[in-house]
């Protein structure tokens, strides 16, 4: 796979909020996900995340703060940061994570 059309690929997705793994390199991850205005409940994970708006906003809290990111824009979340989606993130968001046991 080389080209991939990151917002039709987002919208052809069955559920908002799954994530689909585009591609690897080395131990890193390119994922896919349609955000549909839902909250999530608080997550954390043990190495940084980047998390990019292709279209639409992305509300998060992190670390307690609240933080809006908007198409075109990336947030990092730094490995052990507690961060929760807020209502209202529609769109298409790629995430750039570690892989864990990637070969």
């Amino acid at each position: 796979m080389n080209v991939v059309d990151i917002r039709s690929t987002a919208a052809e997705l069955p559920d908002a909020w799954r994530s689909l793994l585009l591609g690897q390199v080395g131990s890193t991850g390119v994922k896919v996900l349609r955000m549909d205005g839902r909250p999530l409940p608080p997550e954390s994970h043990d190495a940084a995340e980047a998390l990019l708006v292709v279209d639409g906003a992305l509300r998060l809290v992190a670390d307690g703060i609240e933080v809006e990111v908007r198409a075109g824009e990336m947030y990092i979340v730094e490995a052990g940061i507690e961060h929760a989606v807020r209502p209202g993130s529609r769109g298409t968001l790629v995430i750039v994570e570690h892989i864990p046991n990637a070969a």
